[in-house]
């Protein structure tokens, strides 16, 4: 999270193997303020990399997607 002013922005990144699933809620959680989507990941190796590299407050995971 990031404090800034007395707003809090929340990071996320959003991972999951459906393309469209990503597009939705990329636009669903760009509508909200505080939230900022700093990261996408298609499998779980992508995912891993992405929270590393980006160290999102939330990931928002398919369980059920391939490695």
């Amino acid at each position: 999270m990031v404090i800034g002013a007395g707003v809090v922005t929340i990071r996320v990144v959003i991972a999951d193997d459906h393309r469209i699933v990503r597009d939705g809620l990329r636009y669903l959680l760009g509508q909200e303020p505080d939230i900022e989507v700093v990261g996408e990941a298609g499998d779980g190796r992508q995912a891993v990399s992405v929270a590393a590299a980006t160290r999102p407050a939330v990931v928002l995971l398919d369980l059920y997607m391939p490695c």
